[in-house]
């Protein structure tokens, strides 16, 4: 607690943290040794450590920001416009966030490899690694950070970071599941050859 109230605070030398209001709209990236204000009755954050994204939440009484989708509306001007994936990205984001998204509560999930992914998708690793750089360009455009290969931006990283971002901010959730049943049955039948 300081100066009347609560704060987050990032107290590691390393690793930086996703932070988002329950609804998704607002995010922060909580880099190491900053510190936010706690002015939402809830928050969830996501940290990720190897090929682990940690998930917890908090709850504090005081609501002194209230992002509802009801303040969504009104007669203002739009500067961002929601992002627009295709299904192809949508799925892919889907396979690398699964585990995260088939828990019944926050903790933690593993991140599956670049492979590992690949192989969910039924996909090539050159096919995966071609939509995982269009997904994060897109996404780097409108601002996401930690998205872009760089020095000390590792393709790991990029994959955790994706996973972090579309979850804290509701970009994909436990709805979107269906679409790896449906790439499944799709590829199933591809390959089973027709009786004759």
């Amino acid at each position: 607690e300081d100066f009347g109230m609560w704060w987050l605070a990032n107290v590691g030398t390393l690793l930086s943290a996703t932070v988002t209001d329950a609804t998704g709209q607002v995010q922060a990236w909580l880099a190491p040794g900053a510190r936010l204000p706690i002015v939402f009755p809830q928050m969830q954050v996501l940290f990720s450590a190897g090929s682990t994204t940690y998930e917890f939440t908090v709850f504090s009484p005081e609501d002194y920001f209230n992002t509802s989708a009801a303040n969504a509306g009104g007669g203002g001007e739009t500067t961002m416009a929601p992002v627009a994936l295709t299904t192809t990205q949508r799925l892919l984001i889907v396979a690398l966030a699964e585990q995260m998204l088939r828990q019944d509560s926050p903790g933690r999930g593993q991140i599956p490899t670049s492979a590992e992914a690949a192989a969910r998708l039924h996909w090539s690793m050159t096919t995966f690694n071609r939509k995982l750089d269009n997904v994060c360009d897109k996404l780097d455009k409108i601002g996401v950070r930690g998205l872009r290969g760089g020095k000390g931006n590792l393709a790991t990283n990029r994959r955790l970071r994706l996973v972090e971002y579309a979850v804290a901010t509701h970009l994909v959730g436990t709805e979107d599941l269906f679409l790896l049943e449906r790439n499944d049955r799709e590829n199933s039948t591809a390959a089973t050859p027709e009786d004759g």
